[in-house]
């Protein structure tokens, strides 16, 4: 089922991704670069949560769309942080803590489902928060400009390094939740 309405969804989250960085590429004035990045993101965050909503409510799931979905999550965050280090409005530790997480914490539930322990590594509340702070950040960055007198620049700076350290904080918490069945098979 690779292309059900879940699916579709997620799809337009990866192909949103070019337009996110290449927009900075045009011949436009800063603020309409800045709101089509913007605009886009916003887009494929909703469909971020629309997918699996859907997905959900129609019983639509499928191994692919579990597998592609925190694959097109992880490629649109890194693709706006990587922008956004570019543009000089983040800075490159916290795209480096936060891609850097992303890629460990994907390897180390891999490996937990190989060893027959994946639910030992799952969505946890602490890492709901952390997403929550960065899809929050990073249109803020994006847009960049001040709204209705609201520092947005500021407000998504204070909330990128927010989410780098619940990155940690998560980070450390799946590992924690990891080494008991790390030490329990003798690695």
């Amino acid at each position: 089922m690779i292309f059900n309405l879940p699916n579709s969804l997620t799809w337009t989250r990866i192909v949103l991704i070019p337009l996110v960085i290449g927009v900075y590429y045009l011949p436009l004035p800063p603020h309409e670069q800045n709101l089509i990045a913007t605009i886009a993101f916003i887009i494929a965050a909703i469909t971020d949560w629309l997918d699996g909503w859907v997905a959900r409510k129609l019983g639509l799931m499928s191994a692919f769309g579990a597998f592609l979905d925190p694959v097109a999550d992880k490629l649109m965050v890194a693709a706006a942080l990587v922008i956004l280090v570019q543009l000089g409005r983040a800075d490159a530790i916290v795209a480096i803590i936060i891609v850097g997480r992303e890629i460990a914490i994907s390897a180390l539930r891999e490996w937990m489902a190989k060893i027959g322990a994946a639910k030992s590594v799952a969505v946890s509340f602490i890492g709901k928060l952390k997403t929550t702070a960065q899809m929050i950040a990073i249109p803020m960055l994006l847009y960049y400009d001040a709204l209705v007198d609201l520092p947005i620049a500021a407000m998504g700076e204070w909330l990128i390094w927010l989410a780098a350290v619940l990155t940690l904080w998560s980070m450390g918490y799946y590992l924690s939740k990891a080494w008991p069945e790390i030490r329990s098979k003798g690695f």
